[in-house]
């Protein structure tokens, strides 16, 4: 059976173009060009994968989005826009979208970056660790929740949580940075060294007892990152 995509365009010969590439490799595809009807529509059926434009009528992209996580944590959303400036861009990486493709692009980018989100998403039909509890602290999976060493709660970013799902997942292995960035950041442009190691200081606040002598989250110079217990 396909998979089938949920594309939110209001430029119609782009929403045309789109969805027949789509079909041709292969996906069932359900079309809207208004923000408002997406969302009444998304409330009653299942979707693989959700591609929005961020300028939409009736519900603008971002608010769909927001309205999406609400009630789906899990199904990936790629936004397509005109707007690339990075504020919103860390906009919709913030409410919760996967990947972030600017106009105009190239279909086969396009393609390929669906063909890995889906391809990340399917592994999640697997049976996966909810919860991992450790003595500074547990990260529920589920819901995007830590408690901190202090006992805080906390709720992170999708990318936060997929970080922490393959450290952990990878307990006492040093993980290359290559994997991560294949594993947590796929098609995206590759972020900077300084911006994974942002995601390793800011675990080490919620969960070491001293922060500079980390004993869970380990920087392993010009190789990548490894966590233990």
């Amino acid at each position: 059976m396909p998979e089938t995509i949920l594309l939110v365009e209001d430029e119609k010969n782009l929403l045309s173009v789109i969805k027949l590439n789509l079909e041709m490799d292969g996906y069932n595809v359900i079309a809207f060009d208004n923000g408002e009807a997406a969302w009444q529509k998304f409330k009653n059926a299942h979707y693989s994968l959700i591609i929005l434009d961020v300028m939409l009528p009736g519900m603008d992209g971002f608010e769909l989005c927001k309205n999406i996580r609400k009630t789906d944590k899990q199904t990936p959303i790629l936004f397509l826009t005109a707007r690339g400036d990075s504020e919103d861009r860390i906009n919709g990486l913030k409410l919760g979208a996967d990947d972030y493709l600017v106009k105009p692009f190239h279909l086969e980018e396009l393609l390929l970056r669906v063909k890995g989100l889906l391809k990340r998403s399917g592994s999640a039909e697997k049976p996966e660790q909810q919860e991992y509890v450790f003595k500074s602290g547990k990260v529920n999976f589920n819901t995007y929740e830590i408690t901190t060493r202090d006992g805080e709660k906390k709720e992170l970013t999708k990318r936060e949580i997929e970080l922490l799902r393959l450290l952990t997942s990878k307990k006492n292995e040093v993980v290359p940075r290559d994997l991560i960035l294949e594993e947590v950041w796929g098609y995206e442009t590759a972020p900077s060294t300084r911006t994974v190691d942002n995601y390793i200081v800011n675990f080490r606040k919620y969960f070491e007892a001293d922060p500079r002598n980390p004993k869970h989250f380990h920087s392993i110079r010009g190789v990548g990152y490894k966590f233990t217990e």
